[in-house]
């Protein structure tokens, strides 16, 4: 009994990755509407199993994405995709060293600040205590 239950779901398993992830999508839904634990069966088993391929195809498609620098078979695109590229690197490199420039007289101000308010804070006390 249970080895032909297991039968019969390969079997619909198989037919299923044979039609592909509108096949699955669609059986998940009907699941949902038909007996909303089925269809969420069917939505963890399609996580699980990674049917939906999402995890796996989102790496490779960043991944590419990163390193994209493949020939696209159009030397004068490549050059120029190169070219900006190199360009935008130098205007980011730029403009981090803006930033940490920025930010570091920023904080020197903060600072001097800072020093001045302790400074009066000091002198408001020493003429308290000439006063008193």
């Amino acid at each position: 009994m249970i080895d032909t239950l297991t039968n019969r779901l390969k079997a619909v398993e198989d037919w299923l990755d044979a039609r592909g992830k509108p096949a699955w999508i669609a059986s998940m839904v009907l699941g949902f509407v038909v007996f909303w634990p089925l269809g969420l069966f069917l939505l963890a088993y399609m996580i699980w199993s990674n049917r939906m391929g999402c995890k796996r195809n989102a790496k490779s498609f960043w991944a590419n994405r990163r390193a994209g620098h493949e020939s696209t078979g159009n030397v004068a695109f490549d050059e120029y995709r190169a070219e900006t590229l190199r360009r935008l690197e130098e205007e980011q490199t730029a403009f981090r060293g803006f930033m940490e420039r920025l930010r570091r007289a920023k904080d020197q101000a903060e600072f001097e600040r800072f020093m001045d308010e302790r400074r009066r804070g000091r002198d408001d006390a020493s003429d308290a205590e000439v006063v008193a």
